[in-house]
């Protein structure tokens, strides 16, 4: 316990113990002694009143101490030593009772550093020993028990392991890392004991990052608690003047005292910390740690947030977007083929690509004879078939590129698109195009930023501005700087700053730079030791960037709430300060009364601990919302297939044509309108026991009807064909309304998405 603690408890045991033994001491007829007892409480609470005064003037505040100094002097001297004793049982208790309401406040945050491990169980040969976790080193073997928190960073060398990360990420579904796998300290061990390669010691890893940053949220200041001593700048004039009227009706300096004794400032004292530790506190449950109220106040006032691309507003990683194919070929069996032979390879673009086989749930195969080429692609044997997948270069190598691949090429530079071309026995049958793409959350973390009042965006990034233009314009961004260098990115800050309050958010080392001189840094899906964290006022444990809304609303909130009890407290006070100049309460009542007051603003500050009205609203369960993604998922490979359809409708002869558009029929009619039908008629009103409005849904329900009736107009050109001319004039019919239904059912499967992804368990506070 520090000095200062200390001295703070002891204030108020002495005030408790005085005053009770001078009430005793009345009780005894022994008002000597009873006056000596109150004025032994008071002279030592008042000492240590002059001593914080002096320091805080020393630092440049002038704050509400002075009222409550003012009072219990004028108490004694005036030969009041009861309401002295009472004023300075109520300031040293009120000093005691803003530790306990930080204490509750800081509950969550204590709770990450109570649960770090002490020791670790380090594997030598056979034998298991129990060791400090100082004493752990890169390298060692250790057992993770079932239930254990993880002591350190390592991997795991077991076949599997499931953890349980939401102590970092808030994620409540465990994870299953096989062996190889990343898995950091501070989560848990969800499933059977594991053992553990070490790949960084205690100090250095993520768990010792995060406490560092905890111990900062624990013990920075907010800037805005200085603000209540601006208006004490108001409030002491006030109180003197009142005090001074009061004597002057009256003539009776009693009643002066009682004004002074009923504005004891302690709501200004105590409403800031605690409505914005809670708030920190608050943020802390949702996995976002912010380091202390000075930054969380900063948040509050944001006006411009500023953001990195690459990993920040984007998943930073190459993702497939699309699947083109030659005429004749299926779009799954070029996935399959280039997925299998990708296995075989460790580069980021082939596990995007054995990523995307596996989430079509397509079975792979085990290739044979790899060759990698390295720069160019790989080349092996796949149930007895050559294929090869790579660049143009390499599955061209003559240079002629046949139209349906140059059409790919165009299609890829239009989206700033890599292409990895699909080849068997030398013969091209597709492309993947693979890009970064949105995050799922971010179209919503933009609308959640807007509404909580921040009024412009700016994306700044290293990237090509090809690829920045067309990821702003998705969001409707207000500014787009592409090729940023960090410098530049510190420039663009600082210009941000000259006009407003800046907000900045970025996840690399790069960013680092900027997120230090921003307003308020924050670090996105840090990990709590890397350079963006560390230069980072707000530290984003889960990989969302719509919790960066949510860290704006609670701040928002947190500020809200602290003005709203500071402001209450002063208007109470003034009250029984009026009070108190008519007469109506004397010195003693008059305490008693402003300790009421006390004890409501912290009780109202606190409520900062607690979510927004309406934030713990009925929500889809996590697991309902993966069922519906992989629905989705499904519905995006049939959609891919229809893209193809009508690429390949081009130059379809009027047989071949037929085919391909009782084939889209076939498609639409069994899993296109069997998903829609099921949305509306299963998963709709799910939702809308859920929303809060149904306007809505109500939007979504006519995007229903009218890719039903698209489906309508391709099932009649389908019944019509026996009886048709089959001309180029029919088949471009039919390929508009196949297009249609392809881009519609696009758009609306993302604008879903978006809803399952605000209303899943995982999103709600």
């Amino acid at each position: 316990m520090s000095l200062e603690r200390i001295l703070r408890w002891a204030l108020v045991t002495v005030a408790v113990a005085g005053l009770a033994t001078g009430i005793a001491a009345r009780a005894a007829g022994r008002s000597d002694l009873a006056d000596l007892c109150w004025t032994l409480a008071t002279v030592p609470v008042i000492a240590g009143l002059v001593v914080s005064i002096v320091r805080d003037v020393l630092a440049g505040r002038f704050g509400v101490d002075a009222i409550a100094l003012v009072s219990m002097s004028g108490a004694l001297a005036l030969g009041q030593p009861l309401a002295g004793a009472v004023v300075a049982l109520m300031y040293s208790g009120g000093n005691v009772l803003e530790e306990i309401a930080v204490a509750r406040a800081e509950h969550d945050l204590r709770s990450l550093v109570d649960r770090a491990p002490r020791e670790a169980h380090r594997r030598i040969g056979d034998r298991i020993e129990e060791i400090p976790i100082s004493d752990v080193a890169v390298g060692d073997q250790l057992l993770v028990r079932a239930g254990e928190v993880v002591p350190v960073d390592g991997v795991v060398t077991s076949t599997a392991a499931t953890i349980d990360e939401s102590a970092l990420t808030g994620e409540p579904i465990p994870v299953v890392k096989v062996r190889g796998a990343a898995v950091f300290s501070g989560s848990v061990n969800g499933g059977e004991a594991f053992e553990l390669a070490v790949s960084a010691a205690a100090g250095e890893s993520t768990y010792a990052g995060i406490i560092r940053l905890v111990t900062a949220a624990q013990t920075a200041k907010a800037p805005f608690v200085r603000l209540a001593d601006r208006y004490a700048l108001v409030f002491l004039p006030v109180t003197l003047v009142l005090a001074t009227i009061a004597w002057l009706i009256s003539g009776d300096l009693i009643r002066s005292l009682a004004v002074l004794v009923a504005a004891t400032p302690c709501p200004l004292i105590l409403a800031a910390p605690v409505a914005f530790i809670a708030g920190v506190a608050q943020a802390a449950r949702r996995g976002i740690l912010v380091k202390g109220g000075g930054p969380l106040e900063a948040l509050a006032r944001a006006h411009t947030v500023l953001f990195d691309k690459t990993g920040t507003l984007t998943v930073g990683g190459a993702r497939l977007l699309s699947i083109e194919v030659a005429p004749g070929e299926n779009a799954d069996e070029v996935l399959m083929l280039g997925a299998s032979l990708e296995q075989a390879s460790h580069h980021v673009v082939a596990r995007a690509i054995v990523e995307a086989g596996a989430e079509r749930a397509l079975r792979l195969k085990v290739p044979g004879e790899v060759r990698e080429s390295m720069g160019s692609g790989l080349q092996g044997v796949i149930d007895g078939r050559r294929v090869a997948a790579g660049s143009r270069d390499m599955i061209f190598p003559c240079g002629h590129v046949s139209e349906w691949a140059s059409r790919a090429v165009r299609r890829a530079s239009w989206r700033s698109a890599l292409t990895v071309f699909v080849a068997v026995e030398g013969r091209p049958i597709g492309a993947l195009l693979l890009a970064d793409e949105l995050r799922a959350d971010t179209p919503r973390a933009i609308r959640m930023m807007r509404e909580a009042g921040v009024a412009r965006m700016v994306m700044v990034t290293g990237d090509r501005a090809a690829a920045a233009q067309a990821i702003g314009a998705a969001l409707d961004l207000d500014a787009v700087l592409a090729d940023r260098v960090p410098s530049d990115k510190v420039d663009a800050v600082r210009s941000e700053q000259r006009l407003n309050p800046t907000i900045m958010v970025g996840d690399g080392i790069n960013d680092a730079p900027a997120l230090a001189s921003a307003d308020v840094g924050i670090a996105l899906g840090a990990r709590g030791a890397s350079a963006s964290s560390e230069a980072a006022d707000v530290v984003i444990l889960a990989d969302r960037l719509d919790r960066v809304g949510e860290a704006i609303v609670i701040a928002r909130r947190a500020r809200r709430i602290a003005v709203e009890s500071i402001v209450a407290g002063m208007g109470l006070s003034t009250l029984a300060m009026l009070g108190a100049m008519l007469g109506w309460l004397m010195p003693v009542p008059a305490a008693i009364v402003q300790e009421v007051i006390d004890v409501a603003v912290i009780l109202n500050a606190l409520r900062a601990l607690t979510p927004a009205y309406g934030q713990a609203a009925r929500h889809m369960t996590a697991a309902t919302g993966r069922e519906l993604h992989r629905n989705h998922v499904s519905l995006i490979a049939n959609l891919d297939r229809l893209r193809s359809i009508v690429d390949t409708l081009d130059d379809a002869t009027p047989q071949n044509g037929a085919a391909l558009i009782a084939e889209a029929n076939r498609l639409v009619q069994e899993q296109v309108v069997a998903h829609e039908r099921d949305d509306e008629g299963n998963v709709y009103p799910q939702l809308a026991g859920i929303l809060k409005e149904s306007h809505g849904l109500s939007a979504m329900s006519r995007a229903h009807r009218e890719i039903l009736h698209l489906a309508r107009l391709l099932a009649r050109v389908v019944e019509d064909l026996p009886t048709e001319k089959i001309d180029r004039y029919l088949i471009r019919d039919a390929q508009r309304i196949i297009e249609a239904i392809e881009t519609l059912v696009r758009m609306h499967t993302a604008q879903e998405e978006d809803i399952y992804e605000a209303v899943s368990a995982h999103t709600t506070a």
